[in-house]
C-alpha cells in the first residue's frame, strides 16, 4: 500500500510521531478565502439590514427601522413646589460604559472596482453571483473562474456539478489564481473527475503555498514530511508550517508546537514559544491540540505546572469526542488533580472512552468497585452526553 497522505475534504491528514506526541490529523474544516475578500463591495439598500441606531429622541435617518422598545419615560414626580420633572430621555449605551469607545482605525483606501459577483456571492445571491462571474470567467478572469468553480463545487444555488467545477478549477489554476491552484492540486491528486496526476498536483501545491495561500502551506508541508520520514522532512516542512500557523491555521500550529518542542537543532527561542502554538491550536477548537495541552499543563511541559487549567483543557477536548481526553479526564476525577474527586463523573468519562474502543483494566476495576446507584447515575449521564 502506498504511503502517500491522503487528502480528505480539502486539507492533507498524515500522521505526525514526534517522541510521544499524538499523531497529528487534520480536524481543520476551514473554507478557503475565495478571491476579492479584500475588495470593496456595494451593498446597496439590503446593507442597512439589522442595523441598530441608538434612539435618543432625535428623528431616525429615513429608511432606519426603529429599535423595538422606546426608552422608558421617567415616571412622574412631583417636587415640593408641585413642578413636574421632564420626562428622561434614556440612558445610552456610552453612559453605562462610563467611557468613549475609541475611534475606529481608518479603512485602507480601494482605488479597485468593486467586485459585484463576489458581493452577491457574500449575501448568499448565488444565482446573481454566477450571471455576474460567468461572462467573465468565459473571457480569463481568474478570480471569476474561482468563483464559478466554487459555486459549482458547493452547489450553491444551482446542482452540484464537480466536473465543471473541476474545469472551471483548472481555467483558473493556469492563470495563476492561489485558491485554484490549491483546489485543483488536491482534484488532481484524488483523481477526482480528472486523472490522477500526483507530479502536477505537487506543483501546484507548492506555486500555491509560494504564493501565501496558507491551506497550501500546511499541505505542501506534509507532502514535505511523507517524502522525506524524520527530522529532515520536518526542518524541510517547518518555514511551510511557520506560515501556515501565523495565517491562523490549527493543524499547522499544533504541527509546529510538536516541531520546536521534539525535533533536536530548534533555535532556543522558539523552542520557548512552542506551548504558545499548541495553545493557539488549541483555542481554535483542535481537540488533539486541547488533549496535549492539558497533558503539557498538567505535568509541566513547555512550561510551568498549572492543574486547574489543563483540568478544564482535558474536559474541552473530552466533550468534544476526543477519547483520549475522555479517558484521561477519568483518572483526573479519580485523582482530585485539578478539580475535586467525583466518581460519578469519573465513571461516565470511563464508560463513554469505552464505548469507542478504548480499554483500561485500572478504570474498569474502579468502575466495577461503585455502588450500583453510583454506576447507573453514570450510565445515565453518559447516555444523555450522547444524545446531546
Amino acid at each position: 500500500m502506498s504511503n502517500r497522505p491522503h487528502l480528505i475534504a480539502g486539507v492533507l491528514c498524515l500522521s505526525l510521531t514526534l517522541g510521544s506526541a499524538i499523531g497529528m490529523h487534520s480536524t481543520a474544516s476551514a473554507q478557503e478565502d475565495l478571491p476579492g475578500v479584500d475588495q470593496d463591495i456595494d451593498e446597496g439598500p439590503a446593507a442597512k439590514r439589522g442595523r441598530i441606531t441608538p434612539f435618543n429622541g432625535a428623528a431616525l435617518p429615513e429608511n432606519e427601522v426603529p429599535p423595538l422598545q422606546p426608552p422608558i419615560a421617567a415616571k412622574k414626580v412631583e417636587t415640593k413646589a408641585e413642578k413636574p420633572v421632564a420626562p428622561s430621555a434614556g440612558v445610552g449605551v456610552f453612559d453605562r460604559m462610563g467611557a468613549m469607545l475609541p475611534a475606529l482605525p481608518a479603512e485602507k483606501p480601494f482605488d479597485g472596482k468593486p467586485d459585484d459577483a463576489y458581493g452577491a456571492f457574500q449575501r448568499g445571491y448565488y444565482l446573481t453571483a454566477l450571471e455576474i462571474a460567468l461572462p467573465k470567467a468565459q473571457l480569463g478572469d481568474a478570480a471569476a473562474q474561482t468563483l464559478v468553480a466554487e459555486i459549482f463545487s458547493q452547489g450553491l444555488g444551482v446542482a452540484k456539478n464537480t466536473k465543471d467545477a473541476a474545469f472551471w478549477y483548472e481555467q483558473a489554476a493556469n492563470a495563476g489564481n492561489p485558491s485554484a491552484m490549491f483546489k485543483y492540486a488536491l482534484i488532481l491528486m484524488e483523481g477526482r473527475d480528472v486523472p490522477r496526476d500526483r507530479k502536477r498536483s505537487e506543483e501546484l501545491m507548492k506555486k500555491a503555498a509560494d504564493a501565501g495561500n496558507a491551506l497550501a502551506q500546511f499541505n505542501y508541508g506534509q507532502i514535505l514530511v511523507a517524502d522525506n520520514p524524520g527530522p529532515k522532512g520536518l526542518k524541510a516542512a517547518q518555514p511551510y508550517y511557520e506560515k501556515s500557523a501565523e495565517q491562523g491555521i490549527a493543524d499547522a500550529q499544533y504541527a509546529l508546537s510538536q516541531i520546536y518542542f521534539n525535533v533536536d537543532g530548534i533555535e532556543e527561542s522558539k523552542r520557548e514559544t512552542a506551548r504558545q502554538w499548541l495553545a493557539r491550536a488549541a483555542m481554535a477548537g483542535y481537540d488533539t491540540a486541547q488533549l496535549d495541552l492539558a497533558i503539557w499543563l498538567v505535568d509541566g511541559i513547555g512550561g510551568d505546572r498549572n492543574l486547574e487549567e489543563g483540568f478544564k483543557w482535558m474536559r474541552r477536548a473530552a466533550e468534544r469526542g476526543n477519547v483520549v481526553a475522555q479517558n484521561k479526564l477519568s483518572h483526573l476525577y479519580i485523582n482530585a488533580i485539578g478539580t475535586r474527586p467525583n466518581p460519578v463523573e469519573a465513571a461516565k468519562w470511563y464508560v463513554l472512552s469505552r464505548r469507542a474502543g478504548l480499554t483500561d483494566p485500572a478504570l474498569e476495576d474502579f468502575y466495577l468497585g461503585l455502588e450500583e446507584a453510583q454506576q447507573k447515575a453514570a450510565l445515565d449521564a453518559a447516555n444523555k452526553h450522547r444524545a446531546s
